[in-house]
């Protein structure tokens, strides 16, 4: 596990807001880039390490949903926390076009827009998450409050 020499859109921009984070990085050449294999790869328990999911609503919006790797993700409680009927997620072929980054390397900071971002309420009781850092093999450590505030998130119970 090494720091990344790679800056990102993500980390240019937690640089930009004077965040402090780390960066880990990690092999890739197995193929295994799952959240658990990741969190196994960086050392991490994988309460602490969250994937980001795109979804579109109902009303054709895009939303991000950021939760723990080992856990899925409720579409009732997600398309709740954004006051819609319905989200479903998008299919993987459409992640770069709407988000800039590609399956596997998706960060919940750093897209090419700004969307609704809501990171899981288990969150809230741990010192600091493990997200994406916007490239495959790359992955961005610090406070929870500091990822709630680069990617203009809040707090919901959206898991099962």
């Amino acid at each position: 596990m090494a720091k990344s020499k790679v800056k990102t859109n993500a980390m240019r921009i937690l640089d930009s807001e004077k965040i402090q984070y780390s960066t880990q990085t990690y092999d890739i050449s197995d193929g295994l880039i799952d959240g658990v294999s990741v969190a196994q790869k960086v050392g991490e328990d994988p309460k602490t390490v969250y994937k980001t999911l795109v979804t579109q609503g109902h009303s054709g919006e895009f939303y991000v949903f950021v939760v723990p790797v080992a856990e899925e993700l409720d579409l009732k409680k997600a398309a709740a926390s954004v006051s819609e009927k319905r989200v479903e997620m998008i299919h993987v072929k459409d992640i770069q076009k709407h988000t800039g980054y590609v399956r596997g390397g998706c960060s919940p900071v750093g897209m090419k827009k700004a969307y609704p971002t809501v990171i899981d309420a288990s969150a809230g009781s741990i010192d600091h998450i493990v997200v994406s850092g916007g490239k495959k093999g790359v992955q961005i450590v610090l406070a929870v409050d500091d990822l709630v505030k680069a990617a203009h998130a809040e707090l919901h119970e959206i898991i099962k």
